[in-house]
């Protein structure tokens, strides 16, 4: 089978045992990954291990005459070296732990509305979709999956306007989060028009809102910033292409809001952390409207089991949440540096296993 249509069987929740699986790894962990395997520098991974890799379909950014300055937000802020403003506006600055920046928000010091207006953000449009049906029929070709990334919209939110400050916003000053949470969704909603008119297979879309135990903030408020934004998005798309597939990342436990998320749209949740959720309870109660993608703990059994509790872990998950073919496997997030590289392929051999 190729990876379109094992992806085709996945998402219909028809059982088969070849499924799907993926691994993302950071930039040291890759580097002894390549070491072990001869590869070059540059040498792809994901082939290598005969993983699940989505053929990237995205419109062109709309073309600007000239860049916006956001240093003129950082005058009082000392810059370490390696320190970069990223495309948003918010100005990264070396963490000193692997791969991790801090973040300091260009909207922090903001105290009136007028000052948001005056911001430049994303442009919600003027992109250029000419190449993405072609790329759609080169993906299919090659039996791969066509995926659009739209982008953040809570993260990207607070980003910008700093994490405690927003959450402040959000009791004081509400009409400030919708008018920064709008411009985000503005712009995901165009890019999921796109997608959708090019005929891609899948929208990927996500916020981190959870933490180990339960939302960041009440559901009521979930409900009234954000599921109703994603709900344009995703409604938006299905206009077009009725079978489209929504993709939604948050880490977390984010038992509470499943029922909703499937409600506009959801049809592949990810990453199911087993830290933080009951997986055979949430399988239970709604594995026949998701296909879960994750589910293997890099808090827990990545890093700190060894290959044979790894391998078992993968085949638990096959049996408990893949019986009916609606699984994707993969690390519940990017495998930092602690993670043995025997345990990554212990991983990627259960998950080639076809008996489970």
């Amino acid at each position: 089978m190729t990876q379109l249509e094992k992806f085709t069987a996945t998402v219909r929740h028809e059982p088969h045992s070849d499924f799907l699986f993926h691994a993302s790894f950071t930039p040291e962990l890759a580097k002894r990954i390549r070491e072990k395997y001869g590869l070059s520098d540059n040498g792809e991974l994901r082939p290598l291990f005969g993983m699940y890799e989505m053929f990237v379909v995205q419109p062109k950014e709309p073309e600007i005459t000239t860049a916006t300055d956001f240093s003129k937000y950082f005058v009082d802020v000392e810059k370490p070296k390696g320190s970069f403003i990223n495309r948003i506006g918010v100005l990264e600055i070396p963490a000193h732990f692997y791969h991790f920046t801090g973040y300091i928000s260009p909207l922090r010091n903001v105290r009136k509305f007028n000052e948001l207006e005056e911001f430049s953000f994303p442009p919600a449009e003027g992109f250029d979709a000419s190449g993405m049906k072609g790329k759609v029929k080169k993906a299919h070709e090659e039996g791969r999956v066509a995926m659009t990334w739209t982008g953040h919209m809570y993260e990207y939110a607070w980003q910008v306007r700093g994490y405690e400050q927003f959450l402040l916003d959000m009791v004081d000053n509400p009409d400030w989060c919708d008018y920064i949470l709008d411009r985000f969704m503005e712009r995901n909603l165009n890019i999921a028009v796109l997608a959708a008119k090019a005929g891609v297979d899948i929208i990927t879309t996500g916020d981190d809102i959870a933490n180990q135990n339960s939302l960041m903030f009440s559901k009521s408020m979930w409900r009234n910033f954000i599921r109703d934004k994603w709900a344009k998005v995703y409604a938006a798309a299905r206009e077009i292409k009725p079978d489209i597939k929504i993709w939604y990342h948050s880490d977390g436990n984010v038992m509470e809001i499943v029922p909703e998320m499937i409600e506009i749209g959801l049809t592949i949740l990810n990453p199911v952390q087993p830290e933080c959720m009951d997986l055979v309870k949430l399988k239970k109660q709604y594995g026949k409207q998701l296909v879960f993608d994750g589910t293997v703990g890099t808090q827990t059994t990545m890093p700190f089991g060894s290959p044979e509790e790894v391998k078992r872990v993968v085949r638990e998950r096959k049996k408990e949440l893949g019986y009916d073919g609606a699984l994707i496997l993969s690390p519940t997030h990017v495998l930092e540096p602690e993670v043995p590289i025997e345990n990554i392929e212990a991983f990627i051999s259960a998950c080639k296993e076809d008996k489970f």
